[in-house]
């Protein structure tokens, strides 16, 4: 049986997906972009647009009462990956423990434009 989990405090989804999905013990957050959820808009440069993509991670885990901590594999999509450095330096600071599995790869373009976008799974 699978749960939707839906949450204000992350950016509404802006197709036919779910923010995420509780299966048994495994939460599935769809990838998120950077948009502030109360603005509607996106930071300029990757520094900034990194932090906002994983708060947002963070606001759909903490609907379902899970949090990082919980985070067992991440996959990074980026629109240059010379921007690798710094992805890491700001991913490090909500991983700084324990980081989990993770894949990171360049794609050619992310929707409005972002730079990045992250999905997760987590286990509860």
């Amino acid at each position: 049986m699978k749960k939707i989990i839906r949450t204000d405090a992350a950016p509404a989804a802006i197709g036919p997906y779910s923010q995420g999905i509780q299966v048994g013990q495994l939460v599935f957050v769809s990838g998120q972009l950077p948009i502030d959820p109360a603005t509607g808009v996106f930071p300029e440069d990757i520094k900034a647009q990194t932090a906002q993509s994983l708060r947002n991670v963070q606001a759909v885990l903490q609907a379902e009462g899970a949090d990082l901590a919980n985070v067992v594999k991440t996959t990074v999509f980026m629109t240059d990956i010379n921007d690798f450095a710094v992805v890491n330096e700001v991913y490090a600071t909500f991983f700084n423990e324990n980081p989990p599995a993770r894949s990171a790869v360049q794609i050619v373009a992310l929707p409005k434009g972002a730079n990045i976008e992250i999905e997760v799974i987590a286990h509860i």
